[in-house]
């Protein structure tokens, strides 16, 4: 009875870890309207310099579509289509008041 405590104990805890370290993008994508530079660099093909090309891209230009990644200097029809599958774009929903 002992093992199999300790057993269960153990398994909560792995899946409490896993829960714990999920990305917080949603569904597993990347919001290329909210993701720092650190997330962007996760993504295949995009280094340093492009990732902050991204940010700085969308401080004047909020992406509306996946697409308008292809408007930041440093991202091609490759590059595009190596994270298309990787990437969304939302933007946060205003809390509205009553």
């Amino acid at each position: 009875m002992k093992n199999i405590k300790k057993f269960l104990l153990c398994s909560l805890l792995v899946v409490a870890m896993v829960f714990a370290y999920q990305p917080s993008f949603a569904a597993g994508k990347i919001n290329i309207n909210t993701a720092t530079a650190a997330q962007l660099v996760e993504l295949k093909g995009i280094g340093s310099k492009t990732a902050e090309k991204i940010v700085e891209y969308r401080k004047k230009h909020k992406f509306s579509s996946v697409d308008e990644l292809a408007n930041v200097k440093g991202i091609g029809d490759k590059t595009l289509s190596k994270i298309r599958n990787q990437i969304t774009v939302t933007s946060k929903k205003s809390k509205k008041t009553k």
